[in-house]
């Protein structure tokens, strides 16, 4: 009973790709369903993987700031937004150093006229380069080693830390710490005591921050040091003007991303 049925969806077949027409239909017809499936997970992985600045002038500002703290919250951003960018546009911060913590920190800000334009990847030092500057910062404070944010990015580069968009791989602060001398520990939102003895110890402290103070999406910044009353003394690589002031215990904390990967988002470094 079966096959008179088969055969005629097999001349209906035949009919379909003999008929120019039919054809054309037909063709159309899977065109269309597979434009409908597939363009929605293109546009989703668009949005996932390309650089923020590819974005600009193509979306309303409203929705480019929702799109912002989207990908910082699922993805690996860390993008330096244009307030911060334009207030140091032209500068150098050469020679700086913080004295007040309890370790010495030599300053490198990633957004130096000297590197901010020097590639990272499929982005630059200065829009997506914290985390090789934040490292930068530790090693060059806490070793005989001066090793700037131009060299760093380039080993970070080139041993696969550079994730493909706005941003690196978590993992680049534990394993590029180690690599550098130091010696690496790991604490939570819900390590304060830990967090703030490692700091009175002299020990630096490199963070993964979310949307807040800091940043609209993600952002590395470094922990230096604590003062009698608490506060915490950051040393951020996209704003000297943050760098000078002190700040609550309760605003790293809570700020910290959530999600972080390799460890995070409190990485404790020392020798």
């Amino acid at each position: 009973m079966a096959a008179p049925a088969v055969i005629a969806t097999a001349k209906a077949a035949v009919s379909i790709l003999t008929d120019e027409k039919s054809r054309k239909t037909f063709v159309t017809a899977v065109l269309t369903i597979a434009a409908a499936v597939l363009v929605p997970i293109i546009l989703l992985l668009s949005l996932l993987t390309l650089p923020l600045a590819g974005l600009f002038g193509l979306i309303p500002d409203n929705e480019f700031d929702v799109l912002t703290e989207v990908r910082g919250q699922y993805g690996l951003d860390q993008y330096v937004g244009d307030a911060d960018y334009l207030s140091a546009d032209g500068a150098s911060v050469e020679g700086v150093s913080f004295t007040d913590g309890q370790t010495v920190v030599n300053y490198y800000s990633q957004l130096d006229s000297r590197w901010k334009d020097i590639a990272y990847g499929d982005g630059t030092i200065g829009r997506s380069g914290c985390g090789p500057t934040s490292l930068a910062i530790a090693v060059s404070s806490l070793t005989d080693s001066a090793v700037d944010p131009i060299h760093m990015a380039e080993w970070a580069y080139l041993n696969g830390y550079k994730a493909y968009g706005n941003g690196s791989y978590h993992s680049l602060i534990p394993e590029g710490a180690a690599h550098f001398g130091l010696t690496v520990d790991y604490a939570t939102s819900a390590d304060a005591q830990k967090i703030a003895d490692a700091l009175a110890e002299g020990k630096l402290i490199i963070a993964i921050m979310s949307k807040g103070h800091f940043t609209k999406g993600g952002h590395f910044i470094v922990l230096r040091g604590v003062t009698a009353e608490g506060k915490i003394l950051v040393a951020d690589p996209a704003s000297v003007t943050r760098s000078e002031q002190e700040w609550e215990l309760s605003i790293i904390l809570g700020e910290a991303r959530k999600d972080a990967g390799a460890g995070g988002p409190f990485w404790i470094l020392g020798l």
